[in-house]
């Protein structure tokens, strides 16, 4: 009796600490909790600290490229098995509405990108993103009648959400430059578009694909586990007979449930993706190791190797700051596995630690909230997902600041390089899949009587994935003779501005301010789109948070 008593307080005093460690923003001061945790001489004085610290609902940090991810510690022996029953975090039922949840969410925040002088630095360079995790992430959101958290939202991740109908290159990657009027200030808006060639699902690489499923408590939900069951069932149908898959299960502890098998097989994989249940805390830790140690034992040359997370993030026991993971995830990367993270869930979700594993691991973050979301990461955008084509690719735009008085990259905060980075090919960079394309918007302000002469220089940086990771570099000019009027610019050039209206709206930039009903009539206009089911949902979304916001 008195052990049970002993645990019971040592889970209601870790309960506490968790609250109180995740109302910490500043790196320094998390750093000391976290260490406080640990140390049992000072629980008395943070319980009572804790007394006078108000519950929130979505957490954010402050400080950019935050390097510890802060933990929900469960009970003190690192446990849940003590009592039957117990887990750390509450276990909704399949049955209970997504938006009653307490959204326990965690993002980073970045400090939004500013104007700066031409004269002084003519470059801006920075590491191409194909993720969409944000955008999906506020579709959950406005669908449940919230505004996404500001922090939330990363307007490149919304941008790249869509398709702007890029030509299919002739060779592996081409840049496309597009220049307009601002809609909304005096400024202009240059497009920079880098498309991979496109291949059919039929002549991609065979692929040994090595699932990391998240089982704890927390998942216990429809749309969590349930999702991942219906997601997984859906990319089985697209594979091809040369296919392997093979799954790793992590709860309080890793397991593997599933050796590698061939799609031949089949029914022997649905049968164990039917199996899943949920089961204890959460060890992201022990499930990635495992993953990658089935993924070695069943790796094969000339093939694509990639290990796939699927967990709403929530690392709660063993090492839950992603520093000692993405070490080992970095090495194994450079030996041909890479990694990829799917993020199911609302409430309880760390957006941060999902996406620095996966661009950390030479992959893509998507997040599913819908069977058909998993139909798009699953079906549409397969083969970008499985096959790379491009490691390490960057970008550097060189301004002519004879033309160019200032300029902003809208969004890719996180994404920044250092001028001098661009040339050093030890940099870690985004990662581009077949038929992949990236975009980025650079506000600019020109001087004025400027002349016809070139605007900017535009770079790509790679390595060819099919040549040893070999270095290419090609590059594209832009001047004044290409700059149009909004109106008269492409369909896919509009789009690709509403869209980061829509998100710099979200984000309260202090840069771009538009109209929401604005935002909707103009995407309205888009014949090039009036039958594109993306934009007609963004068209409903938009509204919607207009609608909210006017309440």
């Amino acid at each position: 009796m008195k052990k049970i008593t002993s645990v019971l307080l040592n889970l209601i005093l870790c309960s506490c600490l968790a609250q109180s460690n995740l109302q910490i923003s500043h790196p320094e001061n998390q750093s000391k909790a976290l260490e406080n945790s640990k140390d049992t001489n000072n629980i008395s004085k943070r319980l009572s600290d804790n007394q006078n610290t108000s519950s929130v609902q979505e957490k954010s940090y402050s400080q950019p490229l935050q390097t510890t991810i802060p933990a929900i510690p469960n009970s003190a022996t690192g446990t849940t098995n003590d009592i039957p029953g117990a887990n750390p975090l509450p276990m909704p039922t399949s049955s209970e509405p997504l938006a009653n949840l307490n959204n326990d969410n965690y993002f980073t925040k970045y400090p939004i990108n500013s104007f700066v002088n031409a004269e002084k630095d003519p470059l801006s360079t920075f590491s191409l993103d194909v993720d969409t995790a944000s955008y999906t992430w506020m579709r959950k959101s406005v669908e449940n009648n919230i505004v996404p958290n500001p922090d939330s939202v990363r307007v490149e991740e919304y941008i790249n959400y869509f398709d702007y109908k890029y030509p299919n290159p002739e060779n592996k990657l081409d840049i496309n430059l597009d220049l307009s009027n601002s809609r909304v200030n005096e400024n202009k808006i240059l497009r920079v578009g880098i498309q991979t060639k496109k291949i059919e699902n039929k002549d991609r690489k065979p692929a040994v694909l090595t699932f990391v499923i998240d089982v704890s408590g927390s998942m216990n939900m429809e749309n969590r586990l349930g999702l991942v069951k219906q997601s997984l069932e859906i990319l089985l149908k697209e594979l091809k007979e040369d296919d392997k898959v093979g799954i790793v299960v992590f709860g309080t502890n890793a397991r593997v449930l599933l050796e590698h098998k061939s799609i031949s097989e089949e029914d022997e994989i649905l049968k164990a993706i039917n199996s899943l249940k949920p089961e204890g805390s959460t060890n992201t830790e022990s499930g990635l190791l495992l993953g990658y140690k089935q993924a070695e034992k069943y790796f094969q040359s000339n093939s694509i190797n990639r290990v796939i997370l699927c967990s709403d993030g929530v690392a709660n026991v063993g090492t839950t700051s992603p520093d000692g993971i993405l070490e080992k995830i970095k090495k194994e990367s450079e030996s041909g596995i890479t990694l990829s993270t799917i993020g199911f869930g609302m409430g309880n979700y760390n957006d941060t630690l999902m996406e620095q594993l996966a661009n950390k691991g030479d992959g893509n973050y998507y997040y599913v909230d819908t069977l058909k979301e998993a139909e798009k990461a699953f079906r549409e955008n397969l083969i970008g997902i499985l096959q790379l084509l491009a490691k390490d690719a960057k970008v550097q735009v060189k301004f002519n600041p004879k033309v160019v008085s200032e300029y902003r990259l809208i969004g890719y905060e996180n994404r920044n390089l250092k001028n001098e980075d661009f040339k050093n090919d030890l940099i870690d960079a985004g990662d581009l899949g077949i038929g992949h394309s990236s975009t980025a918007l650079y506000e600019l302000k020109l001087k004025d009587n400027t002349s016809k002469e070139i605007l900017a220089d535009v770079f790509l940086r790679y390595k060819d994935v099919d040549n040893l990771n070999s270095v290419l570099e090609i590059s594209k000019s832009i001047n004044l003779e290409n700059l149009k009027t909004f109106e008269n610019s492409s369909d896919s050039f509009k789009l690709s501005q509403l869209v980061m209206e829509y998100a710099e709206n979200l984000r309260k930039s202090p840069y771009i301010k538009s109209d929401y009903k604005d935002i909707s009539n103009q995407l309205s206009k888009l014949k090039d789109y009036e039958n594109d089911s993306k934009v007609k949902e963004l068209i409903s979304l938009v509204n919607k948070v207009s609608s909210i916001i006017s309440k």
